[in-house]
């Protein structure tokens, strides 16, 4: 049975391998970068609006922050209660060239025993979930020269 390859949140991100990238939004006014996207208004107080363009964000930044999430969260997030639980690792991440923190799940097998604070990661594709239809992917963050 083929699933069908479906972006937990649509237009957040986009590509395959190399192409990967996280979306984010530009304001043409301000040149202010958003992620996640904005589609409505600039969110710079400072701006009086102006046309939002998206853009791909940078693929690579530096480990900001990092934890483990030792508990099983609450709805929405998606796990099997008959399965026992597996802590996952999160990252906060500084993008190069937007100086923005962006969120996300460390990739598979990466541990906070691999991490460090000032790290190099790139973004990689995600799978957060998997049902009988869907294969709902995401991003991941990998540190800089370890396979994937």
């Amino acid at each position: 049975m083929s699933r069908t390859r479906t972006p937990v949140v649509a237009d957040w991100f986009a590509g395959e391998g190399e192409s990967f990238r996280l979306l984010g939004t530009r304001c043409a006014a301000c040149a202010c970068v958003f992620f996640p996207r904005e589609d409505g208004f600039c969110r710079n107080p400072g701006c009086s609006g102006g046309e939002l363009i998206e853009v791909a964000l940078s693929r690579r930044g530096r480990v900001w922050s990092y934890t483990d999430g030792r508990y099983r969260p609450p709805p929405p997030y998606v796990s099997d209660p008959e399965l026992p639980w597996e802590p996952y690792t999160l990252i906060a991440v500084e993008l190069a060239a937007e100086r923005m923190v962006v969120l996300g799940q460390a990739a598979p097998g990466v541990s906070v025993a691999d991490l460090a604070v000032g790290m190099e990661v790139e973004v990689v594709p995600g799978v957060l979930n998997e049902d009988d239809e869907a294969t709902w992917t995401t991003w991941h963050w990998r540190p800089v020269g370890v396979g994937g």
